[in-house]
């Protein structure tokens, strides 16, 4: 069993910036990939970003790249979500992922623990 506790989520002004953080506490972190993802109401959960267990390997949405960057520290257990240039359209709760086959992927189904989120709110 792995929890997870995201934090940093908040209101922001158009072109601001944000660092959300999720740590994690149970089983080895250091053996999960890891992935932060995003809902709006009615609408279905989106990728954000994932990484893999060692770090070495990092995806992105084509709607974060180049604003958002995703990061670990597996001495502290936490993957951290840096996210600047915000627009409106990345208003959402925020949720962070725990994937066991450690590859950080983008696909949803392969995560097996999530936080229960963050809210961001982009102000226009």
């Amino acid at each position: 069993q792995v929890q997870l506790v995201e934090s940093g989520g908040g209101l922001v002004p158009t072109g601001g910036s944000l660092r959300l953080s999720c740590t994690a506490s149970g089983r080895t972190f250091s053996s999960y990939g890891m992935g932060w993802f995003r809902q709006t109401p009615g609408k279905r959960r989106e990728f954000v970003a994932a990484i893999s267990r060692d770090g070495g390997t990092t995806r992105y949405a084509d709607s974060v790249k180049g604003r958002f960057t995703i990061s670990r520290d597996n001495a502290k257990d936490s993957v951290i979500l840096q996210m600047d240039t915000l627009k409106p359209e990345d208003t959402a709760v925020y949720y962070c992922a725990a994937d066991r086959f450690g590859l950080g992927a983008s696909l949803e189904s392969v995560y097996e623990y999530w936080g229960r989120g963050t809210q961001v709110t982009v102000s226009s």
